[in-house]
């Protein structure tokens, strides 16, 4: 970069007081949409937006998020809700929401979360709606496990949708991986129990420097005295600097499992007693991945068209980043569009 003392100045200046304007904004709402807790299990919250299924209405759609952050990335704002798109599209919604672990929680397992948490959502979710079977989206991480729930319950999953979800674990391009293949997790759960939320967020913020330092800084100055623009950079901020901490036993697991051994790929995936196979996978699939996800390639989300055996197997490329996919505007319509038209197509 090149400039004279006096554009650095005034670039400056400039920092300066976009910083001292968002510090002076109040505290921006998020997680907008109407909900209720449905239930509560050792800190996991089933929570429900729009009504209650009636009789003959369409399946409900059970959202299972990352361990790795808060949920409410997707119902941050009015006009940028993933939710509020799907319950307005009269799609009724449920979220598994995994809540904080306590000390006590570091040696919950990967089991517990797909096999127990998971599996008494599921169950608590038909029975508030009264169905026989529901359709379970998975997001990153959470899109993971869904995979994994989904391949053991034909029975009771009806359509699965993925979203941005790691499948293939090696690919070249996948950067976090080979971060992850480095940390010596062991050592690391061993020191603090849980993995703490700020250590994760300044990880992920590593792969990205420029963008997640400079370059933050740069747009809320871009955004100037635009409100809405500024709110959302805002509210963004806030999710990204909410970091839960992680159960330390699943994290060593999940890199264990899956960055190291890349066990869906490879096979010998067990969770508890039962062994998980991508190509129990049977139901139909939408697998929605970013054409430019820096931590989750478009190789590794597309590995799961040839790993299950599903009855109808659809791929929806958004053309931008891994966050973008439930933030950008073009996003608003476009993903939960691709969702609803997914879930209502005839077998």
């Amino acid at each position: 970069m090149s400039g004279s003392p006096g554009d650095w100045a005034a670039l400056q200046a400039a920092c300066a007081a976009a910083l001292m304007d968002a510090a002076g904004r109040p505290a921006l709402a998020v997680g907008v949409t109407p909900r209720v807790a449905v239930a509560v299990d050792r800190g996991v919250t089933l929570w429900r937006y729009g009504p209650k299924p009636a009789r003959g209405s369409p399946p409900p759609l059970l959202i299972a998020y990352s361990l790795v952050n808060r949920p409410y990335l997707l119902d941050l704002s009015a006009d940028r809700s993933l939710i509020g798109a799907l319950v307005a599209a009269r799609r009724t919604v449920y979220l598994a929401d995994w809540g904080t672990p306590a000390a006590a929680d570091r040696h919950r397992s990967l089991a517990d979360y797909v096999l127990v948490h998971l599996e008494r959502a599921v169950r608590a979710a038909l029975k508030d709606g009264a169905q026989p079977r529901l359709d379970l989206a998975g997001v990153c991480q959470g899109g993971t496990l869904a995979l994994c729930y989904a391949a053991l319950n034909a029975a009771t999953v009806r359509r699965v949708v993925t979203l941005v979800t790691p499948v293939d674990f090696a690919t070249p391009e996948d950067v976090l991986g080979a971060y992850a293949r480095a940390l010596d997790v062991e050592r690391l759960v061993a020191l603090h129990g849980n993995v703490p939320g700020a250590l994760l967020r300044a990880g992920f913020q590593s792969l990205k420097l420029y963008g997640n330092s400079l370059g933050k800084l740069l747009s809320l100055v871009e955004a100037g005295s635009d409100p809405v623009r500024v709110d959302r950079l805002l509210r963004t901020e806030r999710w990204i600097a909410d970091s839960p901490d992680h159960a330390g036993r699943a994290f060593v697991e999940f890199v264990q499992f899956f960055y190291r051994d890349n066990r869906l790929v490879n096979g010998g995936l067990t969770l508890g007693d039962r062994a998980v196979t991508l190509s129990g996978l049977t139901q139909p699939v939408l697998n929605v991945y970013a054409t430019r996800d820096h931590l989750v390639p478009p190789a590794a989300a597309r590995a799961l068209k040839d790993l299950c055996r599903s009855t109808r197997y659809e791929e929806h490329a958004f053309d931008g980043g891994h966050i973008g996919v439930f933030l950008s505007e073009r996003a608003q319509a476009e993903v939960p569009a691709a969702i609803v038209r997914f879930l209502a197509a005839r077998d």
